[in-house]
């Protein structure tokens, strides 16, 4: 026979079921879990590819600035072009990118055409996080340390060391406004290529004013470039009979070429091979005390290499005006500055390195504003072309630079309102200067500091700082 359970005594008994019943339990655990493991996983997931970007983004805005720069080391004056460089560059690269929004890195030329600088930011989509409110983030802030800078430098941050050497012209047709452009553009360039840390690379400008001879800073450079034991004087007959005259030159304290098989080498001075002394008829003083007066006036002796860029600015501010233009006297010792074998003439800190040592960049830069009309006989006197021992300055001037070219050293060439392209002055910078490149001739002013600085910018190494 079939029992009956009564109704309320059935409920019962299931209830007591239900709470006995503990499977349930971990439903709604796990369920939370699920959610954030799942939140956590998107989150890596954005994470992940906001990383991604974010590298794309940084290697495309170093390629963009170092593309900018280079083209500032060709030409800094257009400033225009370097920043179409580099956004060229950097479109090109983001092209792959994962897709961002709001994208506006842009580019430009900043410190006075040395460096190039990045700014704006970027964002990328975020599917998973905007489940925690988080729909983007940023790839880049506007902050400055989140940029790298495409900077140009010499010596020291620009890995190489760097031995300069300028001559500059100081003659007659110099003084007046012509200098004092001079001044502004030299100084310019010192000012960039002369780096404030010299710890690890250095870079050192030597200076050689010029005009109808070469002032040296000491009389010890002095007598082991010319010798001693020189005659104070020397006459010179000229004529005969009756026509016959006589005139008296006088030892200066100033060299001018030397002559002999090594006039057109930078082979140490020694016997045979020093540089002539200048003999001049004008004179000062009395008697036996006569001595020849220099064409260069004084202040502008030579300064051999140094890296005290507050000297050098102070040398170049010095200088004044007078004289013909023997430009190859400057051309010759623009080059015995930079030349290991002349180095005795200097104190250590001043020694120019050997040729073809590692990381090192020998330079001379050569500047004048006329043409080449000094020149010397034998004896170190002042001579036409016909009468000069070495024929014209010009001639001379290029079988130094060819020479010097020989040895490795980088000429760079600034003609100041030289005139006619077929002038011999603008032939002979023109065929001095390493490359056409390398050749400068500036009509005024503003465009010989622009050459100056033009000549700066490409000696200078690029490089991306923080």
């Amino acid at each position: 026979m079939k029992m009956v359970v009564p109704r309320g005594r059935g409920v019962l008994a299931g209830l007591t079921r239900l709470h006995k019943d503990r499977s349930g339990n971990v439903a709604v655990p796990f369920a939370l879990f699920s959610t954030v493991l799942l939140v956590a996983i998107g989150a890596g997931i954005d994470i992940g590819r906001w990383l991604y970007a974010r590298d794309q983004t940084v290697a495309a805005i170093d390629a963009a600035l170092l593309a900018g720069g280079r083209s500032l080391q060709t030409n800094n004056t257009d400033a225009a072009a370097a920043v179409a460089a580099a956004q060229k560059y950097y479109a090109a690269n983001v092209a792959r990118r994962l897709r961002v929004n709001k994208d506006s890195i842009s580019f430009a030329v900043a410190d006075n055409g040395k460096s190039m600088t990045a700014s704006g930011t970027a964002y990328i989509d975020t599917p998973f996080l905007q489940l925690l409110r988080i729909s983007q983030l940023p790839l880049l802030t506007t902050a400055a340390t989140q940029f790298a800078k495409a900077e140009l430098a010499a010596g020291g941050n620009g890995g190489e060391n760097l031995e300069i050497s300028m001559m500059l012209d100081v003659t007659g047709s110099m003084a007046g406004q012509k200098l004092r452009d001079l001044k502004d553009a030299a100084t310019d360039l010192i000012d960039i290529v002369v780096w404030d840390d010299q710890s690890k690379y250095t870079s050192k400008v030597a200076l050689v004013p010029f005009s109808e001879d070469i002032r040296l800073p000491t009389s010890s450079a002095l007598s082991k470039a010319r010798g001693s034991n020189l005659a104070s004087s020397k006459t010179i007959k000229t004529g005969s009979g009756f026509f016959q005259l006589s005139q008296t030159y006088y030892l200066s304290d100033c060299v001018v070429e030397r002559t002999g098989s090594q006039k057109y080498t930078d082979a140490a001075p020694a016997s045979g091979q020093y540089a002539m002394a200048h003999y001049t008829s004008d004179s000062t003083g009395t008697g036996s005390s006569k001595k020849g007066v220099c064409t260069i006036p004084q202040g502008a002796e030579v300064m051999p290499l140094t890296s005290d860029k507050k000297a050098l600015i102070s040398k170049v501010t010095g200088l004044s005006a007078a004289g013909g233009t023997a430009g190859h006297l400057g051309t010759a010792w623009a080059w015995y500055a930079l030349s290991p074998n002349w180095a005795s003439l200097w104190s250590s800190a001043s020694k120019p390195d050997a040729y073809g040592t590692d990381k090192l960049k020998k330079i001379a830069i050569l500047m004048t504003d006329g043409e080449y009309n000094a020149q010397y006989d034998s004896n170190g006197i002042s001579a036409s072309e016909s009468q000069a021992a070495n024929g014209s300055s010009m001639t001379q001037a290029r079988s130094l630079c060819a020479a010097m070219k020989q040895k490795g050293i980088i000429i760079y060439t600034v003609g100041f309102d030289l005139g006619s392209k077929n002038s011999d002055s603008y032939q002979t910078l023109q065929q001095c200067a390493s490359t056409t490149t390398n050749f400068y001739n500036a009509d005024n002013g503003e465009q010989l500091k622009q050459a100056f600085r033009d000549i700066a910018i490409k000696l200078s190494s690029l490089y991306l700082s923080k």
